[in-house]
């Protein structure tokens, strides 16, 4: 019985692989299937193969970019070579039959392009706009097989040499803190990178960095900031290192001698200013009263001082003038014009003192 099973096995088996040898009969022909090379398996189609040495390639404005790949096909027919940008609508860059270029280069292709054998395409003069994603079909013309393979291309601007800026390169130990700011001229891509004494700074809690890294910030300054500061720029082409900056910390005891003495010193004078300033302006406006009434006083015995007469007034006022630039007493006539009385009582009182003063 067990034998009866096994043959009824191998005779549905066989059954069953029948439609697939009718099949291949068809399409190798009568004698192929009698052919000592005959096999249930036919020899693989003509077909292209595309490998490339590097998936991404980085590139610099107005330089040549290599968009490098090889091709392998078992067919001696031309291959067809089209090189495409991704885009939200592709845009064909070339297409050629081997290096023979098909139809007309747009424009901003043009003098820029070159094919080589092996599909690889040189793309000269680079754009930043040249940026993005190529991909490249190569076919057989009596195949229907078409091999495909992508390259990413960047294309970026050097860095130019940073420099780091700072509102002032010294600080008070625990001070709100010092901001520095790491610029340069020219660059795409950049990222930044800030070192301490030429070692990357480490992460702590006070220094704090801006959304693009561009700027830091120490708050909360302790003396171990004290040291030299740089920045690195770089890019996936460059790099471009700043000069370091110094930046000084001073402890706070040292600073409050030293601002304390200045301040008593400051206070001292302020003070010594005030306490001249304010009577000197009592004496200016005292010496100008002074003045005042000495002239109306003068005015008012114009009149007592008559036998002198209108030159007379004239001297004395010069007189006073004079004696009062000098610092000098007054003048032994004003004396006697100050110590004259007056008419009416002198006569009052004795009529012959005043005959005999007027006299002489």
């Amino acid at each position: 019985m067990k034998r009866e099973r096994e043959a009824l096995s191998r005779a549905f088996g066989a059954l069953r692989l029948a439609p697939f040898v009718y099949l291949l009969l068809i399409q190798t022909g009568p004698d192929a299937a009698f052919s000592p090379r005959a096999s249930l398996f036919t020899e693989p189609l003509e077909g292209v193969n595309i490998t490339s040495p590097v998936r991404l390639i980085h590139g610099t404005v107005g330089k040549a970019a290599l968009l490098s790949v090889q091709y392998s096909s078992t067919s001696s027919d031309k291959p067809v070579v089209k090189w495409q940008l991704k885009r939200d609508k592709p845009v064909t860059v070339v297409q050629s039959i081997g290096t023979e270029v098909i139809g007309t280069l747009r424009p901003d292709y043009r003098d820029r392009i070159r094919l080589f054998e092996n599909g690889s395409l040189l793309l000269s003069d680079l754009q930043l706009a040249d940026e993005g994603t190529y991909e490249v079909e190569i076919s057989i013309t009596d195949d229907t097989f078409t091999g495909e393979k992508t390259i990413n291309l960047t294309v970026d601007v050097p860095i130019s040499r940073p420099q780091v800026s700072v509102a002032s390169t010294t600080v008070l130990e625990l001070s709100e803190g010092f901001t520095l700011n790491c610029s340069h001229e020219n660059g795409t891509k950049a990222s930044y990178t800030w070192l301490k004494d030429g070692k990357p700074l480490l992460n702590d809690s006070r220094m704090l960095l801006s959304p693009d890294q561009k700027v830091l910030t120490i708050t909360r300054v302790l003396m171990e900031d004290d040291d030299l500061y740089s920045c690195v720029v770089e890019n996936p082409i460059s790099q471009g290192r700043s000069p370091p900056v110094k930046i000084t910390v001073y402890r706070r005891s040292s600073l409050y001698i030293i601002l304390s003495t200045g301040g008593i010193f400051l206070l001292v004078t302020l003070v010594t200013v005030c306490a001249c300033w304010k009577p000197s302006k009592k004496s200016g406006k005292k010496r100008k009263l002074e003045k005042q009434n000495s002239l109306e006083y003068i005015d008012q015995n114009d009149d007592r001082l008559k036998p002198e007469g209108h030159w007379g007034a004239k001297c004395r006022r010069w007189l006073v003038e004079r004696d009062r630039c000098l610092g000098q007493p007054p003048h032994s006539l004003l004396r006697a014009a100050d110590t004259l009385p007056r008419s009416g009582e002198q006569e009052r009182k004795n009529p012959m003192a005043l005959y005999i003063l007027k006299d002489k």
